[in-house]
């Protein structure tokens, strides 16, 4: 099994559901399919998706929602 650590595309806010009242894109244990929407960061009301690159389970976060981040900064780990 290989595991992939994906990194913050730019910095920004992380946020893992894409609005307050809904349910997170992704949690530990969610089967993963490239292309699947996994968060998002904010800079200045501007929200760009982080889209999976590869197939597999999400073993889990490396930081908590609405976190700050910098670019290149690890997100979350797929195991495929």
């Amino acid at each position: 099994m290989t595991v992939t650590t994906v990194l913050s595309p730019l910095p920004g806010i992380f946020y893992r559901k894409p609005a307050p009242d809904q349910p997170p894109y992704k949690s530990q244990g969610d089967a993963v399919t490239a292309g699947d929407t996994i968060c998002l960061i904010e800079v200045m009301k501007t929200f760009t998706p982080v889209i999976a690159e590869h197939t597999g389970t999400l073993r889990h976060f490396l930081i908590e929602d609405e976190d700050e981040v910098m670019a290149g900064q690890p997100l979350y780990e797929i195991e495929a």
